[in-house]
């Protein structure tokens, strides 16, 4: 954790010296990054108390269509760059999207595998409760392809909002088996595999700021720390991989 408080120490004197620290510093983020985030975030605030920082994550479709629809942040940080891109074509940045982080997916099971499951062909099994994101979630995106790919085909049993809720409903016992990011792996109560074969998707993780923001000093600052050496430490430690 030492590397990570200097890191976010340099970037706090940084915003303190530009005299943008008095509205709150707001970050948009898709559910796969709450974890890395809440740690960033709590650090940020104790070492710059007086830099309030908002989180809010959810499901990318209900980020975006806050952002479309006024909402003030100043940083989207989502799983897929087509995204990024819509905000961008929407006049909504401020700036060019940059990925700063990479996940693979994995096939997500109740611990110690009750049903037996090996790969994405069992995912078609007939006595599977299979559940993916929904197609408007990056998450469901890169499921889906990756069931193309493999050439399997299932039917979603509940077309979810998140991969947190996915995992949700896995933890339960309310689905068999569904379709996350390999960093999920990491919730507690829920076991599975990766998919790291040859043509699997991997999401990647674009940042951008926007126009609506109101601390753009220190989310300029936020960004350069998740682009870093220190950023890209925290990143590995949730599971991550970085360009």
């Amino acid at each position: 954790m030492v590397v990570l408080a200097i890191g976010l120490g340099v970037l706090a004197a940084c915003g303190d010296a530009a005299g943008s620290t008095s509205a709150p510093l707001r970050i948009f983020a898709s559910a796969s990054l709450a974890g890395v985030l809440d740690d960033a975030v709590a650090t940020q605030k104790s070492l710059a108390p007086d830099v309030p920082v908002e989180l809010q994550v959810a499901g990318t479709p209900q980020l975006l269509l806050q952002i479309e629809h006024g909402a003030v942040a100043d940083l989207l940080l989502c799983a897929d760059p087509a995204d990024a891109r819509r905000v961008v074509d929407a006049g909504l940045a401020a700036d060019a999207p940059v990925v700063f982080a990479r996940n693979r997916m994995a096939i997500v099971h109740a611990p110690d595998n009750p049903r037996k499951i090996g790969g994405l062909a069992d995912l078609a099994r007939t006595d599977l409760r299979v559940a993916l994101c929904a197609p408007g979630v990056p998450a469901g995106r890169y499921a889906r392809a990756a069931l193309a790919r493999s050439g399997t085909v299932v039917r979603s049993v509940s077309d979810e909002p998140s991969v947190r809720a996915l995992v949700m409903k896995v933890k339960q016992g309310e689905i068999d088996a569904g379709i996350v990011y390999a960093t999920d792996l990491r919730t507690a109560g829920v076991e599975g595999h990766v998919l790291d074969s040859e043509g699997m998707p991997i999401a990647d993780y674009p940042i951008v700021a926007l126009k609506s923001g109101r601390n753009p000093t220190f989310a300029a600052r936020f960004r350069a720390f998740l682009l870093g050496p220190d950023g890209r430490t925290l990143l590995a430690r949730h599971g991550f991989s970085t360009p």
